[in-house]
C-alpha cells in the first residue's frame, strides 16, 4: 500500500536566509541587552541558546539538525562575535582575512590568496561589525575619522577604512595572531632555512650582534624575529617595543611596550620613538623593536652604539642595501640635521647583520640572504654577503626548488662568536658546501 504521507518540504536557500534573519530579530527583541552585558559570557550564551531553541521549536518550517546548528552559531556570532567572519577567525590555516566589499572576502592560506564563500548581507552589516571592533578598544570610525587600526582580544591586528576614502564601501583587513609561535625547527621543516643557517643565526643572537631583519609586507619578518628572540638567554632583561603587539617571547624577564594612537580629540598619542627613548631608562639588556618605520630609527641606532648590543628589529625593504638606505631616510625624518656621512657611520657601526627574507611564488617565506656590515669606504657603507639563496626551478607540485650557498667569505663576526663560546662547523662558510632545504609542509608569517 502506497504511503499517503508526503515528505516535509525542504526550505530553499532564500527561505532559510529569511528564517535565520527573522529568528535573529526575534532574539534581539526578546533580549534585555543591558542585563546581558552584566552577565558573564557563559551564562549569557546558555540563556540565548535556550531562547533560540524555543523559537526554532515554534517554527512550522522543517529544519534539519545541521540547519539548526548553523542558525544557532550564526546568531551567537552576530551577538557576541564578528558575524560571518567568526569561522575564518577560528580556522588555524588562515593567516589574513581581507574584506574587499561586503560580498567579496579573501583569505591568505599557506602563503596564497584565495576567495571564500563568506559574505555580509550588505554594507550596513559590514559597518556594524567594524563599529563593534573599534568600539571595544575605545576608538571610533566615521566620516570625520574614516581610518582606524585596532587589535582583537586574541591579538589579531585590524585595519578598517570606510567611505569617503574607500570608493566601493567599507574595507576590513585582519592579520591573525598565532597562538602557537613557530620555532626554529618549524622553519627548517617549512624549507624557510636550513639547520646550519639557524645555528649561525642563533649564535649571532647569543653573541649579542645587532640584527636587522629586512623584507616586504607579509614576508615573515615578525615570525623570524620571534624565532631569533627565542635565543636570547633567559637571564637577560628584554624590552619589546611594537606598533601593534605581535611578538611572543617565552623568556621570564620581558617588558612589553606598545604605542598608543591619539584619542577621539586627537590627543594622547605615544609613538615608537617615545617608547624607545623611555626604554633606555628601564635598564634593558636587549631592546627588540617590532619594526622601525620612522624617527625612532635614530634612537635605536644610538642605543645599539652605546652599550645596548644584541638588539633586534625589522624593516620593510626589498634588499639588504635598500634596508640600509631606508634607515638613513628614517634618521633624516627624525629632524636631525646630521651630515649624510655621519648618518651612514651611525648605521655602519650599529648594525652587524642584515637578514633578508621574502615570500616566493609557492607561498613559502624563505631567508634569501645573510649579509654582514663591515664598515665604511669613503661615503659608502660596505657589506658582504655570507649566504645567498639560489633558485633552481619549480617541482611538479609547484614548489620552488633551491639551496643555500655560502659565498666563501668568512665573516668578521666569526671570531666574536668563537670568543663567546659558540663553535660553528669548520666548513660552515666554505663555498663548496651546499645547504639543501627540506620540502615545505606549511607556510608561516
Amino acid at each position: 500500500m502506497k504511503s499517503t504521507t508526503e515528505p516535509a518540504p525542504v526550505p530553499t536557500t532564500s527561505e532559510f536566509q529569511h528564517l535565520r534573519a527573522r529568528l535573529h530579530r526575534e532574539v534581539l527583541d526578546r533580549l534585555n541587552l543591558e542585563s546581558l552585558q552584566q552577565m558573564d559570557r557563559e551564562s549569557a550564551t546558555q540563556g540565548i541558546r535556550s531562547l533560540i531553541t524555543d523559537l526554532m521549536n515554534q517554527e512550522t518550517t522543517p529544519l534539519s539538525t545541521a540547519e539548526r546548528r548553523v542558525i544557532m552559531d550564526e546568531i551567537l556570532n552576530e551577538i557576541f562575535g564578528l558575524g560571518p567572519l567568526e569561522p575564518l577567525l577560528a580556522d588555524p590555516g588562515v593567516n589574513d582575512i581581507l574584506v574587499n566589499t561586503f560580498d567579496q572576502i579573501y583569505v591568505e592560506r599557506h602563503g596564497k590568496l584565495e576567495p571564500t564563500m563568506v559574505s555580509f548581507k550588505d554594507d550596513n552589516h559590514l559597518m556594524q561589525i567594524i563599529d563593534r571592533i573599534v568600539s571595544r578598544v575605545g576608538r571610533r570610525i566615521d566620516e570625520s575619522s574614516p581610518m582606524v587600526d585596532a587589535r582583537l582580544a586574541d591579538g589579531s591586528r585590524i585595519n578598517a577604512i570606510i567611505p569617503p576614502l574607500s570608493i566601493d564601501g567599507p574595507h576590513l583587513s585582519i592579520r591573525k595572531f598565532r597562538k602557537d609561535a613557530l620555532s626554529g625547527e618549524d622553519l627548517i621543516r617549512n624549507a624557510s632555512l636550513t639547520a646550519p643557517i639557524l645555528e649561525l643565526l642563533a649564535g649571532c643572537v647569543k653573541a649579542r650582534l645587532n640584527v636587522l631583519v629586512s623584507g616586504g609586507t607579509g614576508a615573515g619578518k615578525t615570525t623570524l624575529l620571534n624565532v631569533l628572540s627565542s635565543f636570547i638567554p633567559n637571564t637577560e632583561r628584554i624590552v619589546t617595543i611594537e606598533d601593534s603587539a605581535e611578538l611572543q617571547l617565552r623568556q621570564e624577564h620581558v617588558v612589553r611596550l606598545e604605542t598608543r594612537p591619539p584619542n577621539i580629540e586627537g590627543e594622547g598619542q605615544i609613538t615608537q620613538r617615545q617608547l624607545v627613548i623611555n626604554s633606555l631608562r628601564m635598564r634593558p639588556d636587549r631592546i627588540v623593536v617590532g619594526e622601525v618605520r620612522g624617527g625612532e630609527a635614530i634612537d635605536m641606532l644610538q642605543a645599539m652604539n652605546t652599550g645596548h648590543d644584541g638588539s633586534l628589529t625589522t624593516i620593510h625593504a626589498n634588499t639588504s642595501r635598500d634596508a640600509l638606505a631606508r634607515l638613513e631616510t628614517m634618521v633624516a625624518m627624525a629632524g636631525f640635521q646630521l651630515p649624510p656621512r655621519a648618518v651612514k657611520e651611525q648605521v655602519a657601526s650599529a648594525i652587524n647583520l642584515v637578514i633578508q627574507i621574502a615570500r616566493h611564488s609557492d607561498g613559502v617565506r624563505r631567508v634569501t640572504g645573510i649579509s654582514e656590515i663591515i664598515g665604511m669606504e669613503e661615503d659608502v657603507i660596505t657589506m658582504q654577503e655570507i649566504f645567498t639563496y639560489e633558485k633552481m626551478g619549480i617541482d611538479e607540485e609547484g614548489r620552488m626548488v633551491g639551496r643555500y650557498r655560502p659565498t666563501g667569505i668568512r665573516p668578521r663576526f666569526a671570531d666574536r662568536l668563537r670568543i663567546s663560546g659558540i663553535h660553528l662547523p669548520v666548513d660552515m662558510f666554505d663555498e663548496t658546501v651546499v645547504h639543501e632545504t627540506a620540502h615545505s609542509s606549511r607556510s608561516w608569517r
